[in-house]
């Protein structure tokens, strides 16, 4: 009874391990293809990591390539500013520069401006002075044009007179000579006279001296810068040089305040004319 009780028992613990080591086997089965799975996901995970640095570590390279070539460029662009602010500075001692030379030529304008209006100013009085002055000379030039005029009227009937004496004197010589008489020498009343001329004035320890302002040759005349406001004096002579060069006498027949007419004298067709700018002094 006990072998029976026991084969019972043994029977059921072969059953009861039959049946567990199906069940084990099914669950290692299970264990089996859960760790291929995982496995194989596993891999897939490690290569996904794999290529994810790969992948990470191209974006690095080319952000540090980036990096690196942003870091040239601020380089660059440090260097760029650098020059623009020396550009700058260099400018703004150059617009310094020409804001004080725009002053300085507004100052010169101001004065340029100025002494133009003083040097209009000085060339209207010369010129009214000059009028006046032309005035006066056309003036007198006219009366010693009037008084030349008369004078070579004069001339011209003294000539003729002195042609009629010699005509009367050879008619009367031809008449009394076939009789043996001869005419006496016919004495004038008047004694003749040369053109009236101021008397001569000793000049020699005045010494003034001034410049020829008109000439005319053709009257022989001459008009000088200085008049009695300076000493002249009528019958005074000047004497014409040009570059240490005498060229001619002037006798002074009518003088003004401030200009003097006069006579040309010593005049020589072969050297050179007075003419305007002429040095005149008493003393050579």
């Amino acid at each position: 009874m006990l072998l029976t009780i026991s084969s019972i028992f043994l029977c059921g613990i072969v059953v009861t391990y039959v049946a567990n080591a199906d069940s084990y086997r099914d669950k290692y089965n299970t264990s089996k293809t859960n760790a291929d799975a995982l496995s194989k996901k596993a891999e897939g995970a490690v290569k996904a990591r794999n290529e994810k640095d790969a992948e990470l570590t191209r974006t690095l390279n080319e952000k540090n390539s980036e990096i690196a070539a942003l870091n040239t460029q601020i380089s660059t662009l440090k260097g760029q500013l650098t020059d623009a602010e020396r550009a700058n500075a260099n400018l703004l001692l150059r617009v310094d520069k020409f804001a004080a030379e725009v002053e300085t030529l507004n100052k010169t304008y101001k004065d340029t401006a100025k002494l133009m209006e003083e040097a209009k100013d000085e060339f209207k009085k010369a010129e009214s002075e000059r009028i006046k002055l032309s005035a006066r000379l056309d003036e007198t030039s006219q009366t010693l044009l009037e008084k030349l005029a008369i004078i070579q009227a004069l001339e011209t009937d003294k000539k003729r007179l002195i042609e009629e004496k010699t005509e009367l004197q050879a008619r009367m010589d031809k008449l009394l000579q076939p009789v043996g008489k001869t005419t006496s020498p016919v004495v004038t009343v008047t004694q003749e006279k040369e053109i009236a001329r101021p008397i001569p004035v000793v000049t020699e320890k005045i010494a003034l001296k001034g410049l020829i302002t008109a000439v005319d040759l053709k009257n022989k005349l001459a008009s000088i810068s200085i008049g009695t406001a300076d000493g002249v004096k009528e019958g005074m002579k000047f004497h014409v040089t040009r570059v240490n060069k005498a060229i001619c006498d002037i006798l002074i027949i009518d003088a003004d305040t401030e200009e003097s007419v006069g006579a040309l004298e010593l005049l020589d067709v072969s050297r050179e004319q007075p003419k305007p700018g002429d040095t005149v002094t008493t003393n050579l």
